[in-house]
């Protein structure tokens, strides 16, 4: 046995002996936009992080700037600290990147390294990182996301019957590309999915407040629970008026976009959500969405996750207030060409393998290799 292969003792430092960085483009399987972009493809940004023998992986779905970002910037500070001691890692990292502003791509970067040190240590201590950070719960709940806005009506049926018929009933559905057209298509995912699954709509801030609201009332006629970005989330005096004129059934979803945590509080004290969401691959990775998490909790606003349904399983576990997860379709299709040791979808949630260490999963480098850039 090599002297850094063996368990780390109490109190042991394990220092970080190695960063890795590598790039991977995919293209998507069918033409995508929203209410206000469109995309032909998705990149990845794999980051691993070695210490004590082991190799810990994290990743963020970003430009590929941000892979030189973490060569660059991250990855010198990082050599030698303690891979045991998280919270210090992730505010070395912060404070790091200040002039280059703590949101947007620089944070992506500390998002994908600080995912990779929980799944470094989790594999130190041979645990699973949901029992790390303690299980409030043993699944976590999923919603189907997809019916862009360049589908059509038979495409978004198709997608959600599928997502039917491995257990989930909750579909979500983007809105706002040609505004005239959004109701009709909603009626039609809603007789697609039948009245007992949940429907949910995402506008991506693609609406004024007032237009919002209006839609919201119509929406309430096709059982629409939950109105995700309906003007931008920079709005918040906007979130907040469509959450006042919205019908009581409808909530309003947004903070996919929060880089770091005075963003999520100011939503919260703006009144502005009835659900509050985070990405632990933007908002500084797993350390931060579980801070997003407790500020939430303290608001008795219920938590959600934003896309990357892998990295979110084992935090989501541990999140107070944690409400249902995104099984983004992009993200859900990538992670399983990617990944070995994925938990499948069962009657509308993940469970992790409690027997697999750090966040569950391995990367299948071979199959990634093609879409290296």
């Amino acid at each position: 046995m090599k002297k850094d292969d063996h368990p780390p003792r109490r109190g042991e430092s394990i220092p970080i002996t190695d960063i890795g960085v590598s790039v991977y483009t995919i293209p998507t399987d069918f033409p995508e936009s929203d209410g206000t972009i469109d995309w032909g493809h998705t990149t990845m940004i794999l980051v691993t992080v070695s210490a004590g023998g082991k190799q810990g992986m994290g990743y963020t779905y970003a430009d590929p700037s941000v892979g030189a970002i973490i060569g660059k910037t991250l990855k010198p500070l990082l050599i030698g600290k303690d891979a045991m001691q998280i919270p210090d890692i992730n505010q070395t990292l912060v404070r790091a990147i200040r002039n280059n502003g703590t949101c947007g791509l620089a944070m992506m970067g500390v998002s994908a390294v600080d995912i990779a040190a929980w799944d470094l240590k989790g594999k130190l201590l041979d645990l699973p990182v949901c029992s790390l950070l303690g299980r409030a719960r043993d699944k976590m709940a999923i919603y189907g996301s997809g019916g862009f806005t360049s589908y059509s009506d038979n495409r978004t049926r198709d997608q959600f019957q599928a997502w039917a018929a491995q257990g989930i009933s909750h579909f979500k559905m983007k809105i706002g590309r040609e505004p005239q057209k959004d109701v009709g298509r909603v009626k039609a995912a809603r007789e697609a999915i039948g009245r007992d699954a949940s429907l949910y709509v995402d506008a991506n801030g693609a609406y004024s407040a007032r237009q919002a609201t209006k839609f919201a009332h119509a929406f309430i006629g096709f059982d629409v629970t939950w109105f995700e970005e309906p003007v931008s989330s920079d709005d918040l005096p906007g979130l907040r008026f469509v959450r006042e004129h919205s019908p009581a059934g409808c909530a309003i979803a947004a903070g996919e976009y929060g880089y770091h945590l005075p963003y999520f509080q100011a939503v919260l004290r703006a009144g502005a959500v009835d659900i509050l969401q985070a990405d632990a691959t933007r908002c500084g990775g797993i350390t931060n969405f579980l801070l997003a998490a407790g500020l939430a909790a303290a608001h008795q606003i219920p938590f959600s996750s934003h896309c990357a349904p892998a990295i979110h399983l084992q935090a989501a576990l541990a999140a107070p207030g944690f409400f249902i997860a995104e099984y983004f379709h992009d993200h859900s299709r990538i992670e399983s060409m990617f990944f070995d040791g994925l938990p499948q979808p069962k009657k509308g949630c993940l469970e992790p393998d409690l027997s697999r260490p750090g966040l569950g999963f391995d990367f299948k480098a071979a199959d990634a290799e093609k879409h290296k850039l």
